[in-house]
C-alpha cells in the first residue's frame, strides 16, 4: 500500500523540477537581446539556442521514458536534476554563442530526464482516483512559472543576463538532494530487459531531421532542395522505425499505445492542441512589439493572462476529472480554446488590450480544462511498467505540435515582414512597425489564428472519440478492450 505522505513528497520533487525548467525557458526569451549583444553572436545561433532545447526535449523524452521503465525512474530523475543544474552553471559561464548553444543542449538532456520521469513518478505515487488532482497542482505551478518568468527574467537581465542561469544553481542543488533523499522506486524493476538500439537510432535521427526541416522551412522556403531532402529522408526513416518496432520483442516505443482508442485519441488531441496553441504566444509577441510598440518585458507581462487562467483552472479540472472522467472536460476545454482563438481571428491594429486579455483568459481557461484531465487519463490507462514511455510519448506529441505550429506560423507571417525586421522583433531590438507591411502582417496573423482555431476544433472532436480504458494482457502482448 502506498504511503499516504510519500505521494505529496513525490509531487513536491517533480513540481520543483518542472518549475525551474519552465521558469528558465520563459526568462531566457526575455533576455535574448542582452545575450545577443553580450556574446556578440548571430541570429542563427540565437534561434538555435531557443529551438535547440525544444527539439532536443522532443526527441530524447520517448527513449528516456523507455529507459526509465527498464531501470527505474528515481535514478534518471535525480541525474536529470543534477545535469540541468550543471548545464545552467555552464550556460552562465559561456563566453561565445556557440558555447551557450552547446551548454543549452546539456541543459536539455537534464530537462529531458526530468520531464520523461516526473509524470510517471506522480502516477506511481498517487492512486488513480487522485491522479487528476495531483497533475492539476503540477500544471498550476508550471503556470505560475510562466507568469513570473518574464518579470523575473527582466529583473535579472538588468543585473546581467548570466544571472538567469546562475539562479538555477542553488535551487538545483537543493532539488537534486531533495529528490535523491526522498524519492523511492515503488514498482519492482523488470528483469531481462533489452534496449532497442536500432529502433531508438531510427526514431531519434528521423524525428530530428523532420523537426529541423519543419523549423527552418518557413525561413529558407519549403521548396528549398535541402528542406525537401530532409523531409524525404526523415519519412523513410520513420517508416523503417515502425517496421522495426512491430518486429522486435522489446521495442523502444510500444506501438500498442496507439492501438487502443482511449490512448490513440488522447495522444492525437495532445498533438493537435500543440499545433493549435503552440505559436499563439509567439505570434502575440510579434504583434505586441511590432504593432502595439511594447518593449519585450512589457509584452511578456501582457501575456500573463494565459498562464493566470490556466493556473486557476488546472487543479479544478484535475479534481473534477477524478470524479467524472476526462472525456467531457478535455473535449469542452478544447472547444473553449477554439472560441478564444476565434476572437484572435478578428485581430486588427486597433484591437484594444482589454479585448486581447479577454481572449487570452478564455484560451487559458480552455487549456487548463484540457491538460490535467487528458494527462491523467493517459497515465491511468497504462500499466505501471509502461508509464515512463506513456509520459514520454505525451510530451513528445505536445512538443512536436508546438514545433509544427511555430513553423507553420512563421511561414505565414514571414511574407509580410522583412528579414531584418523579423530578426529585430525576434530578439527585441526593434519596437514598432518599421519594416512591417502592417496590412499583410495582420492578414497573416488572422490566417494563422484561423488555422489554429480549426486545429483546436479537430482536437476537440478527436478527444471526444476516445473509447473505454484498455485491459493490458502481458502474456499475449495484446490489448483486450473492456466493453462499454
Amino acid at each position: 500500500m502506498k504511503n499516504i505522505s510519500y505521494k505529496w513528497i513525490a509531487l513536491s520533487c517533480t513540481t520543483l523540477g518542472a518549475l525551474f525548467s519552465v521558469l528558465n525557458g520563459s526568462m531566457l526569451l526575455i533576455s535574448l537581446p542582452d545575450i545577443m549583444k553580450g556574446l556578440n553572436t548571430s541570429m542563427g545561433i540565437i534561434m538555435w539556442i531557443v529551438m535547440g532545447y525544444m527539439l532536443s526535449l522532443t526527441i530524447l523524452v520517448p527513449a528516456i521514458g523507455r529507459i526509465a521503465d527498464m531501470f527505474g525512474r528515481k535514478k534518471l530523475y535525480v541525474s536529470g536534476f543534477a545535469i540541468f543544474t550543471l548545464g545552467s552553471l555552464l550556460c552562465g559561464l559561456s563566453n561565445t554563442g556557440l558555447q551557450l548553444l552547446i551548454y543549452r543542449i546539456v541543459q536539455s538532456v537534464g530537462g529531458s530526464l526530468m520531464v520523461a520521469n516526473s509524470t510517471a513518478i506522480v502516477a506511481d505515487a498517487f492512486p488513480k482516483n487522485e491522479l487528476g488532482k495531483a497533475l492539476g497542482i503540477n500544471s498550476m505551478v508550471v503556470s505560475i512559472a510562466s507568469v513570473i518568468g518574464p518579470i523575473l527574467g527582466g529583473f535579472l537581465a538588468s543585473l546581467g543576463w548570466r544571472y538567469i542561469f546562475y539562479i538555477n544553481v542553488p535551487f538545483g542543488i537543493i532539488g537534486t538532494l531533495w529528490a535523491l533523499i526522498q524519492l523511492k522506486e515503488l514498482d519492482k524493476i523488470p528483469q531481462d530487459q533489452k534496449f532497442d538500439l536500432k529502433g531508438t537510432l531510427l526514431f531519434t535521427v528521423g524525428l530530428l531531421l523532420f523537426l529541423i526541416a519543419l523549423s527552418f522551412g518557413g525561413f529558407v522556403g519549403w521548396n528549398n532542395k535541402s528542406i525537401i531532402m530532409l523531409f524525404i529522408i526523415s519519412i523513410i526513416m520513420m517508416f523503417a522505425f515502425i517496421y522495426v518496432e512491430n518486429n522486435v520483442d522489446q521495442p523502444m516505443l510500444d506501438l500498442r499505445l496507439f492501438k487502443t482508442r482511449i490512448l490513440a485519441f488522447a495522444y492525437g488531441s495532445t498533438l493537435l492542441n500543440g499545433i493549435a496553441r503552440g505559436a499563439v504566444t509567439f505570434l502575440l509577441i510579434f504583434y505586441l512589439q511590432g504593432i502595439k510598440a511594447m518593449d519585450p518585458l512589457k509584452a511578456g507581462i501582457f501575456l500573463a493572462p494565459f498562464a493566470l487562467s490556466m493556473m486557476f483552472v488546472s487543479p479544478i479540472s484535475g479534481f473534477l476529472s477524478d470524479k467524472y472522467g476526462a472525456r467531457g472536460l478535455s473535449s469542452l476545454g478544447l472547444l473553449i480554446s477554439a472560441f478564444g482563438l476565434l476572437g484572435f481571428v478578428r485581430i486588427s491594429p486597433k484591437t484594444s488590450l482589454t479585448e486581447l486579455i479577454i481572449w487570452m483568459l478564455i484560451m487559458g481557461f480552455g487549456s487548463g480544462m484540457f491538460f490535467s484531465p487528458n494527462t491523467s487519463e493517459i497515465m491511468g490507462s497504462v500499466p505501471s511498467d509502461r508509464r515512463g514511455i506513456a509520459a514520454g510519448t505525451r510530451t513528445m506529441m505536445n512538443n512536436a505540435g508546438q514545433v509544427i505550429s511555430i513553423a507553420l506560423s512563421m511561414a505565414i507571417v514571414s511574407s509580410s515582414i522583412t528579414p531584418q525586421a523579423m530578426q529585430a522583433l525576434f530578439v527585441g531590438t526593434q519596437v514598432g512597425s518599421k519594416g512591417i507591411a502592417i496590412a499583410q502582417f495582420i492578414s497573416g496573423l488572422r490566417e494563422a489564428f484561423l488555422i489554429s482555431m480549426i486545429f483546436s476544433l479537430i482536437a476537440s472532436f478527436i478527444s471526444y472519440l476516445r473509447g473505454p480504458k484498455p485491459n493490458w494482457s502481458e502474456k499475449t502482448h495484446k490489448i483486450k478492450t473492456e466493453e462499454t
